[in-house]
């Protein structure tokens, strides 16, 4: 178990969200450094620690066999001291609608860094707001960091949906021999396909997810080029693949040069399902209109294998999300990499590189 003193996180820096204690945790485990982050969630309505952030905690603690203190619902200040990065089963739920995928996000680097693979059953919230949904970490993200050589591997067994959540996933994760590769997304090509999901569950007819596909097919062949190809699978999930009421709709761009993109909307009460659609179709046509290589969802995902990975990382996206800054901040205090912002000229776009620190299981050894 280390003994060194923590470093100390302000957890009310820019974002001042979860995404610093996930990010926090996750690179203490990697590195075995102990840290402690005040001000846990100042930036929120309720600050302290919420039940899915605890949870996400909890996970980290478990897989690192670490020691967690100010480990409570409502804590404002947390101390994490890492110790040995275990393979084997885990077990996590929110017990609420707290979102899998943000579970998935905390655990996921640490786990890369385990002595044996690893296999998850994670409970929550599959498709929540203020987060990504299931079918984008599944369609989208997971292919992205395919490119640093992360391989894992997610399967939806139940959705699960505000206000009470019990959908459940399974993660598998293959840990990492040496070193994750650096990756240069910066090449758009030309974008080929866009394939989706529309989703119903619960007393939601089929239509409703018709609805959102036929409004986004209409939105993206006015938009885009005439040649290729526009899928969306429309689906009502039974009462064994989902838990309550919900809809949605995730959309993934795939382009000449391997770059994906998503775009994704959650149904809500009150609005129209076509609304749905035409967001989700309008994200992934923004991203194609600009050559974005990656979406604005998966800025702050990627941070932290930027930060890990052996040798120069490029990325060209949008103009970058708080949540992306707040990435760099955390990656930067807690690995020492060096990442560089760069206006590319007469666009939006932006270049983000990172010099990696190349960190090994040996190394934190």
């Amino acid at each position: 178990m280390a003994t060194r003193a923590p470093i100390i996180i302000d957890g009310s820096y820019l974002e001042g969200g979860g995404q610093i204690l996930r990010m926090g945790l996750a690179l203490s485990a990697v590195q075995a450094l102990p840290i402690s982050v005040t001000k846990v969630r100042a930036g929120r309505s309720t600050p302290g620690l919420r039940p899915q952030h605890l949870t996400g905690l909890q996970l980290v603690r478990d897989a690192s066999k670490g020691r967690l203190e100010g480990g409570q619902i409502g804590s404002c200040e947390i101390t994490f001291y890492p110790g040995t990065i275990a393979g084997g089963g885990y077990l996590a739920d929110t017990q609420t609608a707290g979102s899998v995928t943000l579970l998935i996000q905390a655990v996921l680097p640490c786990t890369l860094f385990a002595n044996s693979p690893s296999y998850y059953k994670l409970r929550g919230g599959t498709n929540a707001e203020f987060a990504p949904q299931i079918d984008y970490t599944i369609q989208v993200f997971r292919k992205i960091i395919y490119s640093f050589g992360v391989d894992f591997t997610v399967f939806l067994n139940k959705r699960g949906f505000f206000p009470k959540g019990q959908g459940e996933v399974t993660l598998e994760v293959k840990p990492v021999m040496k070193a994750l590769k650096a990756a240069d997304i910066t090449d758009f090509g030309e974008v080929v396909s866009v394939h989706g999901i529309a989703y119903v569950a619960g007393v939601l007819p089929i239509k409703v997810a018709h609805k959102m596909a036929n409004a986004a097919v209409d939105l993206l062949h006015q938009r885009l080029p005439q040649n290729i190809d526009i899928r969306i699978n429309r689906v009502k999930d039974d009462q064994e693949r989902a838990f309550g009421n919900g809809s949605g709709i995730v959309l993934w761009a795939k382009t000449s040069t391997g770059c994906i993109l998503g775009g994704s909307a959650l149904g809500k009460r009150g609005r129209e399902a076509e609304e749905d659609g035409c967001t989700a179709a309008s994200e992934i046509i923004s991203c194609v209109e600009n050559r974005l290589c990656l979406d604005s969802y998966a800025q702050d995902q990627v941070i932290i294998y930027m930060a890990l990975a052996e040798g120069k990382s490029r990325i060209r996206t949008g103009p970058l999300t708080n949540h992306t800054r707040t990435a760099i901040w955390v990656a930067e205090m807690m690995t020492k990499a060096e990442f560089k912002i760069i206006q590319e000229e007469g666009t939006d776009c932006i270049i983000v590189e990172c010099e990696g620190i190349g960190f090994t299981r040996a190394r934190r050894n």
